[in-house]
C-alpha cells in the first residue's frame, strides 16, 4: 500500500501545481513539455534504462498511445482545474475508476469477491455525491467538456499503464523512458508550432515549473506502476484505492487551502469514499 500512498501524494501535488499555474501566469503547455524532459532525465539517472532492449520488434503500440495521451490529458487537466476547480477535476479524473474496473473485469478477467463488489457500489455512490453541485447548470458548458475529457482520458491511461506493467520483454523502467521520450517529442513539436504561428516566447519560469511538475509526475507514474506490479492479481484494488484516495485528498485540499465550497451531499460522498476504500482493501486480505 505504500506505493499507492506515494502515488496519491504525487498525483494530488500535480493538481495543486496546475491550480497555482493560473495564479502565477505559467504557460501550461511549455511547463508540460519541460516536465517530460525532466522525467526523462530522472529515469536515466535513477533507473538506467536498458537501451539494448529497445528495438522496432519490441516496440508496443501501447507506448505510442501513452506518449500521445499523457501530454494531451495534461493540457485538458490544466484547463479543467482552471475552469471547474481542483476538487471537481480530481473527482472527474477519478470517476474514470469505473472505466478501469470494467477493464479489470472484462479485459484482465479478474474475479470480484463480495467485499470488492460492495466497495465498488459504495465508491460509485461516493462519486455521484461528490460530483453534485447546485451551481452546475450555470457553470458553463466548457467546464463539463473538460471534465468529460479528463474522465475519458484518465480511464484509458489507467488501462494502458496496466498493459505496460504486463510487458516482460522490456523492463518497466525502460518502458517509462520510451513513453516519456515520445511524450516530450510530441509536446516539443507543439511548442515549436506555437512559437512560429502564435509568436509565443520561451520563458525560464516555465522551465523551472516544468521541472517541479516533472518530479511529481515522474513519482506518480513510477509508484502507480510499482503498485500494479506488487498487486498484479488485484488490478481493481489499485484502480479503486488510487482513484478514491485522490478524490478524498484533492477535495480536502480544495476545501481548506483553495476555499472551494462543498455541499452536505459532497461531504457524504467523501465518507462513502472512505468506506469504499476500506472494503476494497479488505478484499485483498479476505476471500468471501
Amino acid at each position: 500500500m505504500i506505493y499507492l500512498i506515494l502515488s496519491i501524494i504525487c498525483s494530488v501535488t500535480v493538481g495543486v501545481l496546475l491550480k497555482l499555474a493560473k495564479r502565477y501566469h505559467i504557460n501550461i503547455i511549455q511547463a508540460i513539455t519541460w516536465n517530460y524532459l525532466f522525467a526523462i532525465f530522472l529515469s536515466v539517472v535513477f533507473f538506467k534504462p536498458d537501451f539494448t532492449r529497445i528495438s522496432y520488434q519490441n516496440f508496443s503500440p501501447v507506448y505510442l498511445g501513452l506518449g500521445i495521451l499523457l501530454p494531451s490529458i495534461f493540457i485538458f487537466l490544466g484547463l479543467s482545474v482552471r475552469n471547474a476547480g481542483l476538487a471537481r477535476t480530481d473527482i472527474a479524473q477519478r470517476l474514470s475508476l469505473f472505466i478501469s474496473l470494467c477493464a479489470a473485469y472484462f479485459i484482465f478477467r479478474e474475479n470480484f469477491d463480495r467485499y470488492k463488489e460492495v466497495g465498488v457500489v459504495f465508491g460509485f455512490a461516493a462519486i455521484i455525491f461528490t460530483m453534485y453541485r447546485k451551481s452546475d447548470r450555470t457553470s458553463g458548458k466548457k467546464s463539463w467538456f473538460y471534465l468529460l475529457l479528463v474522465f475519458m482520458g484518465f480511464g484509458t491511461i489507467d488501462i494502458l499503464f496496466k498493459m505496460v506493467s504486463q510487458i516482460t520483454i522490456i523492463p518497466y523502467t525502460t518502458s517509462l523512458f520510451i513513453i516519456y521520450l515520445i511524450a516530450f517529442i510530441l509536446s516539443s513539436l507543439y511548442v515549436l508550432y506555437l512559437l512560429f504561428t502564435k509568436k509565443t516566447r520561451l520563458q525560464l519560469i516555465n522551465f523551472i515549473c516544468g521541472c517541479i511538475l516533472g518530479f511529481f509526475n515522474f513519482g506518480n507514474i513510477l509508484f502507480y506502476l510499482k503498485a500494479h506490479q506488487a498487486m498484479a492479481s488485484n488490478p481493481s484494488t489499485v484502480f479503486a484505492a488510487m482513484n478514491i484516495g485522490v478524490i478524498i485528498t484533492g477535495s480536502l485540499i480544495g476545501i481548506f487551502i483553495f476555499r472551494e465550497k462543498l455541499s452536505k451531499w459532497n461531504y457524504l460522498g467523501l465518507v462513502l469514499a472512505v468506506v469504499s476504500i476500506i472494503l476494497i482493501t479488505l478484499s485483498k486480505i479476505y476471500a468471501v
